[in-house]
């Protein structure tokens, strides 16, 4: 892995995630002023599967049983408390995620116990396959939730709304 020190390595993924986390949280807590549309639900999913391109490094491959296990974790486990804390509501004929309190006390309890998952996992692979571990886990937590998210909207637009307009 290069001439990184692995402690460095490791504390400068603590410390980003832990960014990334409020980030999240500061970048959800503006989206509520704003309408919810199926672009803004699908778009992080979309952009956050370019990580996948991580695997066309050899250190950070694993057995595809890992990352299936990975998957399924951030998939029923993770997914559930965002799920929880979502709600739609309408206004004015558009749709508007409802701000949740606990919204941001979910991010980072799911925040801590990734870290504590992380510290364990360490002991028994490299920082670069426990990284891509992790991406696959919340990977599936991602897409499970704005699948849900999807589903939720949909139920509250009308059919008609579906239908692109055509620009000119």
């Amino acid at each position: 892995m290069g001439n990184i020190n692995p402690s460095l390595l490791h504390v400068g993924s603590t410390l980003g995630a832990v960014f990334m986390a409020l980030m999240v949280i500061f970048i959800r807590l503006k989206a509520s002023a704003r309408p919810v549309t199926i672009r803004k639900i699908w778009i992080p999913p979309l952009g956050m599967s370019t990580g996948f391109a991580m695997f066309v490094v050899p250190e950070v491959r694993f057995p595809w049983w890992w990352a299936v296990a990975a998957f399924l974790v951030g998939w029923f486990i993770f997914a559930y408390p965002l799920m929880r804390s979502t709600k739609f509501e309408e206004r004015e004929g558009l749709i508007y995620a409802r701000r949740s309190k606990s919204f941001a006390f979910i991010l980072l309890g799911l925040l801590l116990i990734r870290t504590v998952l992380h510290e364990f996992i360490n002991q028994y692979i490299s920082i670069p396959q426990s990284g891509g571990l992790f991406f696959i886990l919340a990977f599936g937590m991602i897409l499970h939730w704005r699948l849900f998210m999807y589903k939720r909207y949909i139920r509250l637009v009308p059919p008609q709304a579906h239908i692109p307009e055509p620009r000119g």
